[in-house]
């Protein structure tokens, strides 16, 4: 009789439903891990851009992710498929604890004593599981796509975000274009690996982007 119902108004009896629900999230698994694959990869220059592209976030050495939040499940990707979510304990945990369903796009990142990224130390499964996500930008929200909004307005989301999940999930901050000197003087002193701008005015695209610009510090070296 049941079965009956459920063809009466177009539904799938249980055991019907379950190999559908199957089929459609594996579909939804396969359209995430092609965005991830297909997210912006900066152009690198010998200098920053100036006023051009004035959102400058500072690189931090690490794993670029793209961080999916489905009710409480939580998966974390990298650029060529890889799933590392059993390994970044901290960052699904602060993940798990914030609201909604959303995507965010980041770089997992792991520490040395004295506060600097170490790209070794993420490497091992301590490293992995201590470390936090740098995050820079918020392609989902709901049932919302912010891939077409401008970079100013992703990140206005994303900052309201993620301050609930710190210290594991840090909001990647960005200083003026006028400063872009400055800053990459500063990174490249600490070490660092360098800056990234971007264009507040640009939406999310995918591939080699002209208003993603990476700038290496020449000296650096990985820890």
């Amino acid at each position: 009789m049941e079965r009956r119902e459920n063809a009466r108004y177009g539904e799938s009896s249980p055991r019907e439903a379950a190999p559908c629900r199957r089929i459609a999230c594996g579909r939804l698994l396969y359209r995430f891990r092609g965005m991830l694959m297909r997210s912006p990869l900066a152009r690198a220059r010998r200098r920053p851009p100036g006023f051009i592209l004035p959102a400058q976030p500072v690189v931090a050495d690490g794993y670029r992710l793209l961080a999916r939040k489905e009710r409480d499940r939580v998966q974390l990707w990298s650029r060529n498929g890889r799933d590392w979510t059993v390994e970044f304990v901290a960052i699904v945990a602060a993940l798990r604890k914030l609201p909604g369903d959303f995507v965010i796009d980041g770089e997992a990142v792991a520490h040395c004593e004295a506060g600097l990224p170490d790209f070794h130390r993420l490497m091992a499964r301590d490293g992995q599981a201590s470390a936090c996500l740098y995050a820079f930008d918020l392609l989902h929200l709901g049932r919302e796509d912010l891939r077409p909004l401008e970079l100013v307005n992703r990140r206005g989301v994303l900052t309201m975000l993620v301050r609930k999940g710190a210290p594991a999930l840090i909001f990647s901050e960005h200083m003026a274009a006028a400063e872009g000197d400055t800053m990459f003087r500063h990174a490249c002193a600490l070490g660092l690996e360098g800056i990234v701008s971007k264009r507040l005015d640009k939406p999310y695209a995918s591939g080699r982007c002209p208003s993603w610009v990476k700038v290496k510090n020449p000296s650096y070296v990985r820890r």
